[in-house]
């Protein structure tokens, strides 16, 4: 059974009417005041850089390996979102997991369509083997489109021939921009963090519908041969959790090493709500607990 806090979050994000369909400068606007809210730790260091033209932050907790590295792509339907949006669950990840983080900031649809985050996500990994940071003890990350973005650039680098990082970690993402899972709208009454009208549009501005199975844009799709562990945390009260599950399913059957875990009553993202809710905090720790026995 789900904790009493978690009604806290759904009854706050259905107060803000989270995940309504509106325009691209009111989603964004909307992201950096909340993103505005969090104070930065004194202990955690956060140093701005520029990887090959894509602005990326580096963030460290006091007990963060300088040699071990998570490349973190933030969600936001590819629409919205940034280094300021999700800077306090990579500050989070930074901590539990014992690892620098790289929070990237992606160029974003309308404006930049797909492939252009593809290309950014590759040209952030190029320049941190340029760092000297080891694939080995290198991880992706992402969540929601940042999670389908992570799958995105392992494929590329895969097909590209180049080094892959030792594992990812997906949190609710998205990974089927064709919109055909059951879950998309047979959940949409229970999770306030997602609407179907919304992602639609999001969709729309990032890639045609015609293009929309492309692998690079909905890695559901792509062969997953060669792929380094993954672990998919996925909400069962979540439009996306078939996003999830057909990955595994997918990448189980190209003999990927792949843990799926299926929280009961979670939403979308959910772990992005760990100040307030005991079940992200847990969620975390798994995550922490992945990456400790993946990375070299």
């Amino acid at each position: 059974m789900a904790s009493p806090e978690l009604q806290t979050v759904i009854q706050l994000l259905k107060d803000l009417n989270f995940g309504a369909p509106g325009d691209i400068a009111s989603m964004r606007r909307n992201l950096e005041i909340a993103a505005s809210l969090f104070q930065k730790p004194a202990d955690v260091a956060y140093e701005p850089v520029d990887a090959d033209g894509v602005p990326a932050e580096w963030t460290s907790a006091p007990d963060a390996d300088a040699t071990r590295a998570l490349v973190y792509f933030h969600g936001g339907a590819y629409t919205s979102g940034g280094i300021g949006s999700h800077r306090a669950l990579c500050t989070e990840l930074s901590r539990v997991a014992g690892v620098r983080v790289l929070n990237v900031g992606y160029r974003l649809a309308p404006e930049d369509p797909h492939p252009a985050a593809v290309e950014d996500a590759l040209s952030v990994t190029r320049w941190l083997a340029k760092q000297g940071v080891a694939p080995e003890r290198t991880a992706f990350g992402g969540d929601s489109a940042g999670g389908g973005l992570a799958l995105a650039a392992l494929v590329a680098l895969r097909d590209a021939g180049e080094d892959l990082p030792a594992a990812a970690v997906c949190l609710s993402p998205w990974t089927d921009l064709t919109l055909s899972g059951a879950s998309f709208r047979g959940l949409a009454h229970v999770d306030p963090m997602v609407r179907p009208e919304s992602l639609t549009l999001s969709r729309d501005r990032y890639v045609d519908a015609a293009r929309a199975a492309s692998p690079l844009a909905s890695p559901l799709f792509a062969d997953f041969t060669g792929l380094p562990p993954l672990l998919l945390q996925v909400g069962s009260a979540e439009c996306l959790l078939d996003d999830s599950t057909r990955v595994a399913a997918r990448a189980q059957a190209a003999g990927v090493d792949v843990t799926l875990e299926v929280w009961d009553e979670m939403i979308h993202v959910w772990q992005a709500f760990f100040p307030l809710l005991p079940e992200a905090r847990d969620a975390l720790a798994q995550v922490a607990a992945f990456l400790r026995g993946r990375l070299a």
